[in-house]
């Protein structure tokens, strides 16, 4: 993003990734097909829709008209996995991945121009998939907050190692972006004012067959009640991994893997 483009954004009160450097700030699913996710994720999140602006295949996910995520179903199209991606939000795409780069992290799409930013889909030195995002946000943040997911998850093999590569890349310990991290029991843990955007934790097996365990980022969506949406995700052709009475992954008729959370754990 130009300086111009940053300028403009705070004159018309809208917030850029600069205000929330470092900072899970997006989420967006890899889909096959736009009608089907819709479908879905209206039966189980009560999710409203409205169209992207990149086209056709693109929707902006919406809870009480506040956007909370994104679709994109080019899956088949782009031959990409179907999955949910967190993105960060950071100063300079370009530096970003750079970085991770360097770190040992890979770059599997990007960094590229998509109005009204700049984007990179990367991946860690474990292969857990994660997106950077440069440019104006979709939401207000703290609308986002509230309506978005509780919170994200990575499960990798190694919790401090992978704090020390997000660390550097977002600059976590330097005091430059708006969030704090902190080691709390067998978890990393990443706050905002003290709620909690993102956990670390380790166990995830690099090489593992199934996908739930190899080193992935889970997004965790903050819902009033868990059983009903397990419910409603079998009802709608996806399918119950695990269920307790606080939290439930799920994965959706298409195969993407997520997790429903109490709301009130979501800090």
């Amino acid at each position: 993003m130009n300086h111009d483009t940053t300028s403009s954004t705070r004159k018309e009160g809208l917030l850029s990734t600069h205000s929330v450097y470092g900072a899970p700030c997006w989420v967006s699913l890899t889909s096959r097909d736009v009608k089907a996710t819709e479908e879905f994720y209206s039966a189980v999140l009560g999710w409203q829709w409205r169209p992207a602006r990149l086209g056709e295949p693109f929707r902006i996910a919406l809870a009480d008209g506040v956007p909370v995520a994104g679709i994109a179903a080019v899956a088949a199209m782009w031959q990409m996995a179907v999955a949910w991606t967190p993105y960060f939000a950071v100063r300079s795409a370009d530096e970003a991945a750079s970085r991770a780069q360097e770190r040992g992290g890979t770059a599997a799409v990007g960094p590229i121009s998509l109005p009204p930013g700049r984007a990179a889909l990367l991946a860690d030195r474990d292969g857990a998939t994660f997106g950077v995002w440069e440019g104006e946000l979709f939401s207000d943040w703290d609308a986002w907050r509230t309506k978005r997911p509780a919170f994200i998850r990575l499960h990798t093999r190694d919790a401090f190692d992978a704090a020390i590569f997000y660390g550097e890349i977002f600059e976590w310990a330097s005091g430059q972006g708006c969030c704090e991290v902190r080691y709390e029991g067998d978890e990393v843990v990443l706050r905002h004012e003290g709620q909690v955007v993102a956990r670390i934790e380790s166990g995830a097996l690099g090489a593992a067959p199934d996908p739930a365990v190899r080193p992935h980022w889970q997004v965790h969506f903050a819902v009033e009640d868990v059983a009903a949406c397990a419910r409603a995700a079998e009802l709608h052709g996806g399918s119950v991994l695990s269920l307790d009475a606080d939290e439930a992954v799920l994965r959706d008729a298409d195969g993407a893997q997520f997790t429903v959370t109490a709301r009130r754990l979501g800090s």
